[in-house]
């Protein structure tokens, strides 16, 4: 399948201990689990893919049926960015912290964004390496370019771009919608 995006959707753990009770000693042993971050990626990656390509393969494991939440919720969280649409940054920031992204400019990281002057830059949860710069003039996205993450080095000039949830439990209620 050269043409296909071919993803992987496996469980987030790296070690997982189920809730228990042992009823003969009336103990109960609490859940405890170990996150592995770049199976999150892999994760975002692959609901990101599905929900904008149509030749998608995905590899799972049987964890695929947990934890996603509803993907039309997770798809309606995502905002659609062009170059050229008048928006304020402030509304820009404040969509991006309802979608569970986190301002930090110190340490740039998945699912986080920093902001200096009239740029703001996000580094998507799906990504690896790139990030999203948007430049701002006045009320204007003005350009939309992607960025290696660690040399900051242009990559490629967008016209467009959509930022999906930084989590994929987000919830239509959550969701920021701007007034016009």
């Amino acid at each position: 399948f050269p043409e296909n995006a071919v993803h992987y959707f496996v469980s987030y753990y790296d070690y997982y201990q189920p809730e228990s009770y042992l009823p003969q000693s009336d103990t109960y042993i609490e859940k405890e689990t170990q996150l592995n971050e770049e199976i999150d990626r892999l994760r975002h990656a692959s609901t990101q893919a599905l929900l904008s390509r149509s030749d998608v393969i995905i590899v799972a494991s049987v964890s695929c049926i947990y934890g996603l939440g509803n993907p039309r919720e997770y798809k309606a969280m995502a905002e659609t960015l062009e170059r050229g649409q008048r928006m304020k940054r402030s509304t820009l920031l404040h969509a991006l912290v309802h979608m569970q992204y986190a301002r930090n400019a110190v340490d740039f990281h998945r699912g986080t964004f920093r902001v200096k002057g009239e740029v703001v830059e996000i580094y998507p949860t799906a990504s690896d390496q790139r990030i999203i710069r948007l430049q701002f003039f006045g009320d204007e996205l003005e350009k939309i370019s992607e960025h290696d993450h660690l040399t900051g080095n242009l990559i490629a000039d967008l016209d467009r771009v959509d930022i999906y949830p930084a989590k994929h439990y987000v919830t239509e209620s959550q969701r920021f919608k701007e007034i016009k």
